[in-house]
C-alpha cells in the first residue's frame, strides 16, 4: 500500500470537467471486469454519465483547444537549448496525432450512441427514477443483463468505442499538467495553509500528498489567484468534522503547464 494519500483540485473548469470524466472512465473499466448482473448495470449507469457529460458540454471542442494550447507552450520550450529535442519531438507528434483523430470525429460525440440503440435509450429515461431499472419496468433491459457475459462484454465495448480517442486526448493533457511541476513540502499550521497563486501565470491543478498515517484529509479550495487547504478529522460519530490545531506536514505541486 501506498504510504501518502494523494488529493487533486483542479483550479479550472476545463480541467475539472477532464477529471470527472476520467474518473468516469476509470469506473466504467473496473465495472467492466466484473461477470455479475450488478456489474453490468454498474457499467451501464457509468457509461450514461459518460453520455450525459458529452450531451451537456462540447469537450470536443475543449479539448482541441487544451491540446492547441499544450502545442504552443511545448513549441516555445523547444527552442531552449537544454531542452531534448528527440523527446519533445516525440510529444509534439502524439499531440498532433491525436488532435487529428479528434478532427475526423464528426458531429457531437455521445448523441449517437443513445440515439442509435433503443435499449441505451430506454434505460436512459428511466435513471431519473428511484429503481427505474427494474425487471418490471425494462424487461429487454432485463433480458440483455441476463445473456452471455462476453456478448455483454463486446456490447459495452462497441458503445463505448466512440470515446477513445477524445479518452486518449484526456489522459494525454492530464499526465502532461500533473508532471508540469516539481513537489515541494510545506507545513499546514494548526491544520491551515494558503497560499496565493501568481496570474501571470496559468496554474492548472493542485495536488498534495500526506503520510497515511495522519488522521486528518486535506479538504482543498481555491481559484485562479488563490487557494487553502484545511486538514479536517473525521468525526467518530457522524457530526461535522472539525480542522485539526495540530501542525500537518504535507508536499504539493502547483501545476503549471
Amino acid at each position: 500500500m501506498n504510504n501518502f494519500l494523494s488529493y487533486e483540485f483542479p483550479l479550472k473548469e476545463r480541467i475539472r470537467l477532464f477529471m470527472r470524466l476520467e474518473h468516469l472512465f476509470q469506473q466504467f473499466d473496473h465495472c467492466l471486469q466484473g461477470t455479475t448482473v450488478w456489474d453490468r448495470r454498474a457499467a451501464i449507469n457509468g457509461l450514461h454519465s459518460i453520455i450525459t457529460l458529452f450531451t451537456r458540454n462540447d469537450i470536443k471542442s475543449a479539448i482541441l483547444k487544451e491540446l492547441e494550447r499544450h502545442t504552443s507552450i511545448l513549441t516555445m520550450i523547444s527552442k531552449n537549448e537544454d531542452v531534448d529535442d528527440s523527446k519533445l519531438e516525440s510529444i509534439l507528434q502524439e499531440l498532433q496525432t491525436v488532435s487529428q483523430a479528434l478532427y475526423q470525429c464528426n458531429g457531437k460525440i455521445g448523441i449517437a450512441i443513445i440515439e442509435g440503440n433503443e435499449l441505451l435509450k430506454s434505460v436512459t429515461q428511466r435513471t431519473s427514477i428511484p429503481g427505474g431499472s427494474c425487471s418490471f419496468d425494462l424487461p429487454g433491459f432485463h433480458y440483455w443483463l441476463e445473456q452471455n457475459p462476453d456478448q455483454q462484454c463486446n456490447d459495452l465495448n462497441k458503445w463505448s468505442e466512440s470515446f477513445s480517442d477524445i479518452r486518449h486526448a484526456i489522459d494525454l493533457v492530464l499526465k502532461f499538467i500533473r508532471q508540469s511541476s516539481t513537489p515541494s513540502q510545506e507545513v499546514a499550521k494548526m491544520g491551515f495553509y494558503q497560499n496565493n497563486l501568481s496570474q501571470s501565470s496559468s496554474y492548472q491543478l493542485i495536488q498534495i500528498r500526506v503520510d497515511r498515517t495522519i488522521p486528518c484529509y486535506a479538504e482543498i479550495s481555491g481559484g485562479k489567484h488563490r487557494f487553502s487547504i484545511r486538514f479536517m478529522i473525521p468525526s467518530k460519530d457522524g457530526g461535522r468534522p472539525t480542522q485539526t490545531q495540530a501542525d500537518i506536514p504535507f508536499e504539493i505541486t502547483r501545476c503549471l503547464l
